[in-house]
C-alpha cells in the first residue's frame, strides 16, 4: 500500500503577529531548536511514510531552507522522499491556494504520480506526537472514505473547533464549524485526515464556483457526511496548536515542566530537525539556571529562570531572563532584566533594558488588542533595543527596529514601536 502525505505549510499565522511577519508559521521556531514544522515531519517518517509533500505558500524562503533536500528527517530518497510545492500560474489557471482542499486539489498530479492508494492530509503548524500508520489501519479496518482524527476539548475550547458529533460506531453524523452553542458536544477536528484516493479525486473534482470545495473543514467534509463513510478516529495524546502569541508562549512554559505529556526525550519517537554545527553551552561561573532549556551555542552569564534559549543566545552578567523565549543568536545586555517576553532572532538587548516591566497586564496592545492583551511582550526579528529602555507589557517591537526608532527611554504597556 503507497501513503501519500500532504502538509499545508503555506499560513500567514497573522496570530502570531511579528513572529511571522518574515516566515511562514509552520517555520516559526520552538522549543529552542526546533521548528513547529518538525513534529508533524517527524510524525510522518516515525510512522513509516516517506512519500511527503509540503504545501508552501507564504514567504515560503525560510521554510523551504529549513526542508532542503528532508535530509535531517531521512526524506533525501531517490523513491519517495520530500517534495515543496507552491502554487503556480498555468494553462489550467492555477493561481494562489485559496483553502486546504484547493491546495491539494491543485496538486492532484503528484498524488497521481505517488499511485497513492491513501492520502494523509496533515497541517504543518501544530504540536504534537502521532503515529499516522495507527490511523490509516483504523481507516482501512472500518472501510471508511475519509477519516478524521478528533480529541475531546473543554466544552469553553469548543467555540474555536469544528465539532464533531459520531454515533456509537465512531462514525460522523454531523460537523459543525465552530459552533456558538455548548450543546454539539466536544470531540473537536485536529485537522489530521485519512482519505481513499479515489474519493479524494472525486470530491474535490466535483467542485464549483457554486458549490467550492476550497477548504476540508468548511466545504469537504461536511458535503461528504450524509453520502460517504466517515469515520472518527479518537486521539488522546498531546496536541496543540501554538498559532496564537498566548498558546505559543503557555506551550513553550509547559514543555520546562518536568512533567509535560510532550516528551521530546523520547528514543522510539524522534523529534528530528535540521541543526547547525555550534559549541556546547556554556554557563559562567556567576551564572545561575532555575529550570531552563538551554540549548547549544549559548553562553549564560546572568540568570535564567524557567525559559526557552534557542541556539547561540548569549546572557551578559548580571542580566535575568524570566518566564520567557529567546530565540537564535540574541544578545542580552548587562544588568538587563526580561520577563514574560519573546524575543526572535538577531535581537541586541542594550544594557540595563527592563523589557515586561511592571505590572500592567491588562492594558491590551492598541494596534493588536486580540493579539497582546496578557501581559506578554514581543520583539521581532534582528530588533535593536537601546540601553536603558524601560518596556512594559503587551508591547510590540516591530523586526528591525533600531535604536532611533526609540523615541525616549520608556515604552508605556499596549505601545508599538
Amino acid at each position: 500500500m503507497r501513503i501519500v502525505a500532504m502538509i499545508m505549510a503555506g499560513g500567514e499565522g497573522t496570530r502570531l503577529s511579528v513572529l511571522s511577519e518574515k516566515r511562514a508559521k509552520p517555520s516559526v521556531p520552538f522549543a529552542g531548536k526546533f521548528r513547529i514544522i518538525d513534529f508533524t515531519l517527524s510524525n510522518c517518517v516515525n510512522s513509516g511514510i516517506f512519500d511527503v509533500a509540503v504545501l508552501t505558500q507564504y514567504r515560503p524562503h525560510s521554510l523551504n531552507a529549513h526542508i532542503g533536500n528532508g535530509k535531517p528527517w531521512d526524506l533525501d530518497r531517490n523513491r519517495g522522499g520530500v517534495e515543496l510545492l507552491q502554487p503556480y500560474q498555468g494553462r489550467d489557471d492555477q493561481s494562489w491556494y485559496k483553502g486546504t482542499a484547493d491546495a491539494v486539489y491543485q496538486n492532484l498530479n503528484y498524488i497521481r504520480q505517488q499511485r497513492a492508494d491513501v492520502v494523509v492530509v496533515l497541517s504543518g503548524d501544530h504540536i504534537y506526537k502521532m503515529d499516522y500508520s495507527a490511523m490509516v489501519a483504523y481507516h482501512q479496518r472500518h472501510h471508511a472514505d475519509v477519516t478524521v482524527a478528533v480529541m475531546h476539548v473543554s466544552v469553553e475550547q469548543t467555540d474555536r473547533f469544528g465539532i464533531m458529533t459520531a454515533d456509537e460506531s465512531m462514525r460522523i453524523v454531523e460537523f459543525t464549524e465552530k459552533p456558538k452553542s455548548k450543546d454539539k458536544g466536544t470531540l473537536a477536528n485536529m485537522g489530521v485526515y485519512v482519505f481513499s484516493t479515489d474519493m479524494l479525486f472525486q470530491r474535490l473534482e466535483e467542485g464549483s464556483d457554486d458549490d467550492p470545495r476550497d477548504d476540508f473543514g468548511k466545504h469537504v467534509i461536511p458535503s461528504m457526511i450524509n453520502r460517504d463513510r466517515v469515520m472518527a478516529y479518537p486521539f488522546e495524546g498531546y496536541w496543540v496548536d501554538v498559532g496564537t502569541i498566548d498558546s505559543y508562549w503557555e506551550t513553550s512554559m509547559d514543555l520546562l515542566n518536568p512533567e509535560n505529556s510532550l516528551n521530546l526525550f523520547d528514543p522510539d519517537w524522534v523529534i528530528h530537525t535540521r541543526s547547525e554545527e555550534r559549541s556546547p553551552a556554556n554557563v559562567g561561573p556567576q551564572a545561575r539556571i532555575s529550570q531552563g532549556m538551554i540549548c547549544n551555542g549559548c553562553i549564560v552569564r546572568g540568570h535564567v529562570e524557567n525559559s526557552v534559549l534557542s541556539p547561540g543566545v548569549y546572557i551578559s552578567p548580571g542580566a535575568t531572563v524570566r518566564d520567557s523565549v529567546v530565540m537564535n543568536d540574541t544578545w542580552i545586555g548587562p544588568g538587563a532584566v526580561l520577563d514574560k517576553v519573546i524575543v526572535d532572532k538577531n535581537v541586541v538587548v542594550g544594557s540595563g533594558v527592563r523589557l515586561g516591566d511592571g505590572d500592567d497586564v491588562t492594558t491590551p496592545n492598541q494596534l493588536q488588542p486580540d493579539k497582546l492583551m496578557t501581559g506578554i511582550s514581543i520583539v521581532g526579528k534582528g530588533a535593536h533595543i537601546p540601553a536603558g529602555v524601560r518596556i512594559g507589557r503587551n508591547v510590540v517591537i516591530n523586526a528591525d527596529r533600531d535604536e532611533e526608532d526609540f523615541p525616549s527611554n520608556e515604552v508605556l504597556s499596549g505601545e508599538t514601536i
